[in-house]
């Protein structure tokens, strides 16, 4: 064994180990060799046999392996076939003559020579054996002889040895020759690559069988590392059962040998719940450390397109991937539990769209189209996430916004529908069914927004036509009233009643007079007036109680300018219908406001007194030129200057 250092690797990979098998130990004895431990710790070695003891073995196979008659049919077979050589002799002699007068019969045929062969050799081969085992007989006779000769001669130091008998044996031991230098470096050469063969292949065999057990190490080690990662992230990770067809009888091993995760929502139904599984196999396989076998690879898409005249605007929105490596276990999980959480969002909606109150839908394996308001189209389809994993794509920023909210505003509403479930187990369900929809609250935000969008371009046309006129307005907006935590509890909490939003519009002209509207969710307008409180049912009606009320105030204005100007000639002014009447002596003014197209304010004047005909006189106001408060104080001072 020998330690060689190389660079960082780890102390058992510098362990070097011989193949060849050890035979004596550190002190040079034999080593026995090891046959079987016995219950108790004894060790059995294999017995030690002498040189006689073995030949006493083999001795005894001969008879064993040839039988005991063994020298008696060895006796027969040499003499039968001496005879038959004998016969064979004279035979040819007697055909030959004396003068041999055929010398080619003297020669055999590579049949007759094949034959001879194959008589001898087995003959042969006995003979040799027995030839060795006599030798081994008389080396183990002349070696007891020898021994017993040098006792006796130690016992009795004054005898004379007697002489050697001429028949004594002696062993002589002849080696064979070693061979050229040239064939045992040829020899040496083969011995070495030899072993330098096996050695490369054990050493291959070593290192195939210690990389394995590495990658088998470090796979276990992520194994447990995803697990406990998992764990942490509060994924449930239970054990899985057992395959099918695994052992369940009494004393079998039922032990789990993976991991099952569910991914899912805890209050899902049930069908949803038994396809949001993931497996984490004990068998490592780098290209899938969590196996998903009910994965969809789908995404749901929100979508929203407005149709404005002859413009036409789209967007949609697709929720980002969890941000990290693709292949980590916990942005696998994410992703999985995405797109499980939106497949059962489009199964609720496929159910509830049949059923809509104020909108028509049309619905297919994948895709729901909704006529939500109008001019306003909603999609909700799920798409492959090989199709398109963009985020947001949109032509207005706003729909863009739009469509992120619907996307969580359902999950939201998902949320709650579990919620409220989970609390009506084994009661009886008070609250009423729409309580627990998810398309009516979107519908109903849809319609709300273009509902808002209308009444504000309504509101603010009126505000622009009296800023042209010359009259100073401002309006006031808020769509939502509400406060940010009021509106996710309205999305969020259980509640009987009908949940709501609402705003407010105020529009103050010059300064002194106001006009308040409020409306509520989805499409309810009111509007405050110092008179009424009204209620607005269409735009056309808004319409015009916008213009009843701004002529109504443009002519108590034209009042109030009349009487601070004519005060000092006691000049009458009042408003009678739609007209604005001034009086003093000598002259007669009458206002009337009238519209023109987008809420354009105009206004005319007519006046009667000396200096113009029975017919009297009539001025137009046309907006942009002056302000229209200016151009009736004009109108009231000119007769005022001819007089």
């Amino acid at each position: 064994m020998s330690n060689t250092t190389h660079g960082s690797e780890p102390s058992w990979k510098k362990l070097k180990l011989s193949f060849e098998r050890p035979y004596t130990d550190d002190a040079g004895n034999r080593l026995p060799v090891l046959y079987d431990l016995t219950p108790e710790g004894d060790r059995i070695y294999e017995p030690q046999q002498s040189f006689s003891e073995r030949l006493e073995s083999n001795i005894r196979r001969i008879f064993v392996e040839r039988g005991a008659n063994f020298f008696q049919q060895y006796d027969g077979l040499i003499s039968e076939s001496k005879n038959n050589l004998l016969k064979d002799t004279q035979t040819e002699e007697e055909e030959e003559g004396p003068e041999g007068s055929n010398p080619s019969s003297k020669f055999m045929t590579m049949e007759e020579l094949y034959a001879m062969r194959a008589e001898i050799m087995p003959q042969l081969f006995v003979a040799l054996g027995e030839m060795s085992h006599a030798r081994d007989l008389l080396n183990a006779v002349l070696s007891g002889t020898i021994s017993g000769q040098a006792a006796t001669g130690q016992a009795l130091p004054d005898q004379i040895p007697p002489d050697s008998s001429p028949s004594s044996l002696s062993a002589t031991i002849v080696s064979k020759p070693p061979s050229i230098v040239s064939v045992q470096a040829f020899n040496s050469q083969l011995v070495i690559g030899s072993k330098d063969e096996a050695l490369r292949k054990a050493s291959g065999l070593f290192k195939s069988a210690s990389e394995s057990m590495e990658r088998s190490r470090l796979m276990g080690e992520k194994y447990w590392v995803d697990a406990l990662r998992i764990r942490r992230a509060n994924w449930g990770l239970t054990p899985a059962p057992l395959p099918a067809g695994s052992a369940t009888g009494k004393g079998a091993d039922k032990t789990s040998k993976d991991f099952m995760i569910s991914y899912g929502l805890e209050r899902s139904p049930v069908d949803f719940r038994l396809r949001a599984i993931a497996r984490m196999p004990i068998v490592g396989n780098s290209a899938e450390d969590i196996n998903l076998p009910f994965h969809q690879n789908t995404r749901l898409r929100i979508s929203i397109t407005t149709v404005d005249g002859a413009s036409t605007t789209s967007c949609f929105f697709v929720a980002p991937m969890p941000t990290g490596r693709a292949s980590d276990p916990e942005i696998v999980l994410k992703t999985a539990q995405i797109e499980i959480i939106d497949q059962e969002i489009f199964s609720l909606l496929v159910k509830e769209a049949a059923n809509l109150p104020t909108a028509s839908a049309r619905v297919s394996e994948r895709l729901i189209s909704i006529d939500a308001a109008q001019g306003l189209d909603l999609t909700v389809e799920l798409v492959d996430t090989s199709v398109n994993m963009h985020p947001t794509r949109s032509d207005s920023k706003d729909g863009g916004n739009m469509c992120e909210l619907i996307y969580h505003v359902l999950r939201v509403l998902l949320l709650r529908r579990h919620a409220v479930k989970n609390s009506s187990k084994g009661k009886e369900a008070n609250g009423p069914a729409a309580s627990h929809s998810l398309l009516q609250p979107i519908i109903d935000m849809l319609q709300y927004q273009v509902f808002c969008e209308r009444v504000e371009l309504e509101l603010r046309k009126a505000v622009q036509a009296l800023n042209i006129a010359g009259i100073p307005s401002s309006l006031s907006f808020t769509a939502i009233g509400e406060s940010g935590k009021i509106l996710v509890s309205l999305l969020s909490e259980e509640s009987k009643n009908k949940k709501e939003v609402g705003g407010e519009a105020v529009i103050r002209m010059d300064n002194w007079h106001t006009l308040w509207f409020t409306f509520v969710s989805p499409s309810t307008l009111t509007a405050h007036l110092p008179q009424a409180t009204l209620t607005i049912s269409s735009l056309p009606q808004l319409s015009q109680l916008l213009m009843d009320e701004i002529e109504r105030c443009i002519l108590k204005k034209i009042c109030a300018i009349g009487r601070q100007m004519s005060s000092e000639r006691s000049g009458i002014w009042f408003v009678d219908l739609n007209r604005c009447i001034g009086k003093w002596e000598g002259c007669v003014l009458n206002f009337q406001v009238y519209y023109g197209d987008d809420l354009t304010i105009g206004c005319s004047a007519f006046r009667l007194d000396a200096t113009t005909s029975s017919q009297g006189d009539i001025r137009k106001f046309s907006s942009g030129q002056i302000p229209l408060l200016a151009w009736v104080e004009e109108s009231i001072q000119a007769p005022m200057r001819s007089q």
